[in-house]
């Protein structure tokens, strides 16, 4: 297990390698942040200045050289708008979007395998049908309409839940700004959450139900049920562990993109999580930000790799890494 784990990690190096440079060279035609930072009306004097005290006036390759090197220690410059080290900026909003992709992980969970087992179990009552209909047409909708939607409904038409914001926070002792704690901040994260976690909960309930139709037509299952056990625990204790695998898998995998593309649902709810902050560095094109939001999205991707890849042992006794 600990060399699988360790061979894992080495690739995961690898990967971080290859995204890196490639946002890099993506870097190079998004924009100049020197005019951006000078302003439109500079002169070339100033614009050069600029440029010198940023090291953008140097040989690709040297820049290349300086970035990786400085990425190895951690360091992702000083931001082009704050003056500030970049990935300093990053972590503290990393707590909202971590958050976020919380709350959206555990509606989606919940909902979608939930749905899914129950469906499977009773196929032709009313009540999967229009689950069915509902998970249908959560994956057509896109998020920014969800999102709308929502806000228009809970926030407008009935005003039960805030549009906007992060709500009332908490600082826990290691500086990490919390809304779990307060009813405010659990409002606010509501319509959110949901907007975020939709399209997954409609993955996993279709994922749910298509394996546990398979699993229910099963011998083990017939025999389960010879053997006088109940109907909740055939469905969740034999059938469902047996389906747990791919849905693991989607669960992991999609925890890491909740977290690195949720730009369009903390854009819609103005919540102040990385999503934003790429957004507004896009515009700045303020690279460091880029950089540190890219590199750290894909160690947390490589990291849920790895723990899902670990968890498939325990899932399944007869999976063996050697």
């Amino acid at each position: 297990m600990w060399k699988y784990i360790s061979k894992r990690l080495a690739q995961g190096l690898i990967v971080l390698l290859i995204v890196s440079s490639l946002g890099f060279i993506i870097f190079q035609f998004l924009g100049d942040p020197v005019t951006a930072m000078a302003g439109q009306y500079a002169t070339q004097a100033e614009l050069a200045e600029v440029r010198h005290a940023l090291g953008l006036d140097q040989p690709i390759y040297i820049q290349y050289f300086n970035f990786i090197n400085n990425a190895v220690h951690g360091n992702f410059g000083m931001s082009y708008m704050a003056r500030l080290p970049a990935a300093e900026i990053v972590f503290q909003r990393l707590p909202a979007s971590i958050e976020l992709a919380l709350a959206a992980e555990v509606i989606a969970i919940f909902f979608g395998v939930t749905f899914g087992v129950l469906v499977a179990a009773f196929p032709r009552s009313a009540f999967s049908k229009f689950i069915a209909f509902g998970a249908l047409f959560g994956v057509s909708l896109p998020s920014f309409a969800v999102g709308i939607s929502l806000i228009l409904v809970f926030a407008v038409i009935f005003p039960i839940l805030p549009p906007l914001g992060r709500g009332e926070l908490v600082e826990l002792p290691w500086g990490w700004q919390t809304g779990f704690l307060t009813l405010d901040g659990l409002k606010h994260l509501i319509l959110p959450a949901f907007t975020l976690g939709m399209l997954q909960l409609s993955l996993l309930f279709r994922l749910t139900r298509s394996g546990m139709q398979e699993a229910l037509r099963s011998d083990y299952i017939r025999t389960a049920r010879a053997k006088g056990l109940g109907h909740i625990s055939v469905l969740f204790k034999h059938a469902l562990r047996n389906v747990l695998i791919p849905v693991v898998t989607i669960i992991g995998l999609q925890f890491g993109q909740l977290i690195g593309f949720s730009i369009v649902t903390e854009s819609i709810f103005q919540w102040p999580g990385t999503g934003n902050l790429l957004l507004a560095a896009i515009f700045d094109s303020d690279f460091p930000i880029i950089a540190s939001y890219i590199i750290l999205i894909a160690t947390l991707v490589v990291l849920l790799n790895t723990i899902v890849d670990i968890t498939y042992a325990f899932l399944n006794p007869r999976i063996r890494y050697d």
